[in-house]
């Protein structure tokens, strides 16, 4: 049952590419937010390997099952973004301790910029609580599987993106 009927949520990240850990952390956040923004950020202070219109598509796709999730670009200031949009939670992904000390600093700059919003940090399914974007980019760009770790739809786009090596 969702906390409050006119709370919104936004979960932000870069999502290049979207994986089963962030699609788990989509699905436990829209059970609990009426209303969840999945903001997709344009990759301003990171080299992305698919273009923001290719991440947006990916999600689009990915969560079109979640009737309360939309999904939107963002460039800038997180704030701005939660503020223009109405957003009273900002829903972040721990995977393990090592994420805590970032996250934990980026809450509570957050809340300086927005004392009005909360942070919530939610974990994945403990078989998906070490899937990481940048591993999964890594590990496709090396040929390695990572079939484990994203949709069928995803591995297909990292295939397509990435050139296989023939061995020698």
């Amino acid at each position: 049952m969702p906390f409050n009927p006119g709370l919104s949520a936004v979960y932000p990240g870069t999502f290049d590419p979207m994986t089963l850990g962030d699609v788990d952390l989509v699905r436990r956040a829209s059970a609990l937010f009426p209303r969840l923004i999945v903001a997709v950020a344009a990759g301003h202070h990171k080299r992305t390997m698919f273009t923001i219109a290719e991440r947006l598509e990916i999600a689009q796709e990915l969560l079109v099952s979640h009737r309360n999730v939309e999904v939107v670009a963002f460039r800038g200031l997180l704030r701005d973004f939660v503020v223009e949009h109405g957003g009273k939670v900002v829903v972040r992904g721990l995977r393990a301790v090592s994420d805590f000390e970032y996250e934990f600093q980026m809450a509570g700059m957050n809340r300086q910029l927005m004392p009005n919003v909360e942070t919530v940090f939610l974990t994945p399914a403990e078989h998906l609580s070490y899937i990481s974007s940048s591993l999964v980019r890594e590990i496709s760009a090396f040929g390695g599987d990572v079939s484990k770790f994203v949709a069928p739809s995803v591995l297909q786009k990292l295939k397509d993106r990435v050139p296989q090596s023939d061995g020698s």
